[in-house]
């Protein structure tokens, strides 16, 4: 406890004293002013109770102070101590830091050290390197830049090896499952659809019971037949097979109003001009019923209606319609199934696929009137006609006038390729299969290193045979190839051709 709580004690104290010598001499001081013994004896206990009391005071006054001191003096001397150990805490620690110091500045010498002795090595593999380096070029008696050419033309050389064995191994096992996949799809769908094929071509032959009416068909003076031509706008040949009317035509549905009118007017007999521009205007109106029929006979058949009457006739069309002797309207149908089955398999729009299978090819019906491929114009024939944009785009896109962006149009382009590679599907004329041949050969021969090649199997089948000395294993595959890319760019041809490499190796001994 502060000395000054001591020194307040003992003012306390002494307070105490003099106030009780006042109080008893205050009544000695009444008691002789008034003369009376009693108050003198009482005053003299009062002062001597007030003495004893401050004597009381004062020793327990003491007795605290003496408690305080030593409370005071127990407390310092447990600082001092916490101070000593704090003190002695401190300097521990400060030798500690200082032994960490000299360990650091030891390391960092013996870093130092290390570091020299590295450097020391790097110079001197370095110098080593070097040395090595002018002995290497002394041996080999080449530069380091040759040499690095040398090895870069190696490392390329292996690098392609490896490059055409893994893209062989990749091709076969992407081949393999694709194969197998399209098969079972292709397969299923064939399986689904058996859309019988008529082969007809850009005339009709119409019988006739006897060459009599050959004469009565001419007419006098050949007004008859001029009269039937003028009104269908369709040429009749009648004088080179016997029995029989051949009606030539471009337009499909004029030559069907030709034959139907004739067949009609042999049956009545009535054969002059005036009959024949009655019956081929009956003639005309029944075929083009007809054309309707078979439009909306279709689109009901594949579950599509809704679609613009203008579109649908058109769609009847078709079905006088022929190409390479298949005839369209069921080659659309046959297509539209194929599309919409190979949809249903692989979860594209069955809906906008059927669609496009059957639409595909109906810029044909006007594409003797209107420039361009049918599949642009037919394209424009169904974008005016509000048909969804999806379909537009794969009729566009089925022979490539664009390219095809969407699953729909590749269904189509691939249900297309499978009808007509379907056998007895199509018929081709004898100059475009020979002229197909020789540009297959032609483009086998376009790369260097062939030594021949030849066009087999009808066309679906190129064999080359190289030189083995310029193309070796790798060479030979990056070269089959190549050439498939470059047949697809350039040639259209029905179902697949197979690209074939042959690289033969002959060692020739003569024994004498």
């Amino acid at each position: 406890m502060p000395v000054y709580v001591y020194v307040l004690l003992l003012v306390v104290a002494a307070v105490g004293l003099a106030a009780g010598y006042g109080v008893a001499y205050a009544l000695l001081r009444r008691r002789q002013s008034n003369g009376t013994h009693v108050l003198e004896v009482k005053a003299q206990q009062t002062l001597l109770e007030a003495e004893t009391q401050a004597k009381e005071k004062l020793l327990e006054a003491k007795e605290e102070a003496v408690k305080i001191r030593t409370a005071a003096e127990q407390e310092a001397r447990e600082y001092r101590a916490q101070s000593q150990q704090i003190e002695k805490r401190l300097l521990q620690k400060e030798e500690n830091l200082d032994h960490k110091g000299e360990d650091l500045n030891r390391r960092e010498r013996e870093l130092g050290n290390q570091q020299k002795a590295l450097d020391d090595i790097k110079a001197k593999l370095e110098e080593s390197y070097r040395d090595q380096e002018k002995e290497l070029q002394r041996v080999a008696n080449m530069t380091r830049q040759e040499a690095q050419g040398i090895l870069m033309a190696q490392v390329e050389q292996d690098l392609r090896n490896e490059i055409a064995r893994k893209v062989r191994e990749s091709e076969l096992a992407a081949r393999d499952e694709s194969e197998r996949r399209a098969r079972e799809i292709v397969t299923e769908s064939i399986q689904r659809i058996a859309a019988d094929q008529t082969a007809e071509v850009s005339v009709s032959v119409l019988p006739l019971p006897t060459d009599e009416l050959k004469g009565r068909i001419i007419g006098k003076e050949g007004r008859n037949i001029r009269a039937l031509q003028q009104a269908t706008g369709i040429d009749l040949i009648v004088d080179d097979t016997p029995e029989a009317v051949i009606i030539s035509g471009f337009d499909p549905v004029r030559r069907e109003v030709a034959r139907v009118a004739l067949n009609k007017l042999i049956v009545d007999g009535r054969i002059h001009p005036a009959r024949i521009e009655e019956i081929v205007a009956k003639s005309r109106q029944e075929v083009l019923q007809r054309v309707k029929e078979e439009g909306e006979a279709a689109v009901l058949e594949l579950g599509l209606q809704g679609l613009h009457p203008e579109v649908v006739r058109h769609l009847g069309i078709l079905r006088f319609r022929t190409s390479y002797g298949q005839q369209v309207l069921n080659h659309s149908k046959e297509v539209a199934y194929l599309a919409a089955m190979m949809a249903s398999e692989i979860g594209a729009d069955v809906r906008i696929a059927k669609l496009s299978g059957l639409l595909h090819d109906i810029g044909k019906s006007i594409d003797h009137e209107v420039e361009g491929s049918h599949a642009v114009i037919g394209a424009d024939l169904l974008q005016r006609h509000a048909v969804p944009a999806q379909v537009v785009h794969a009729v566009r896109a089925h022979h490539y006038d664009e390219e095809p962006h969407t699953i729909e149009a590749l269904l189509l382009i691939a249900a297309d390729a499978i009808s007509a590679a379907r056998p007895g599907a199509r018929r081709e004329s004898l100059e475009a299969y020979v002229k197909r041949l020789e540009k297959l050969e032609e483009i086998a021969n376009s790369f260097q290193g062939v030594q021949q090649s030849y066009a087999i199997q009808a066309g679906r089948e190129v064999r080359i045979l190289v030189k083995p000395e310029q193309i070796d294993d790798t060479a030979a595959q990056l070269m089959a190839r190549d050439i498939a890319k470059r047949i697809e760019s350039e040639l259209s041809f029905p179902g697949q051709i197979r690209v074939t490499v042959v690289r033969e190796t002959r060692a020739i001994e003569y024994a004498k």
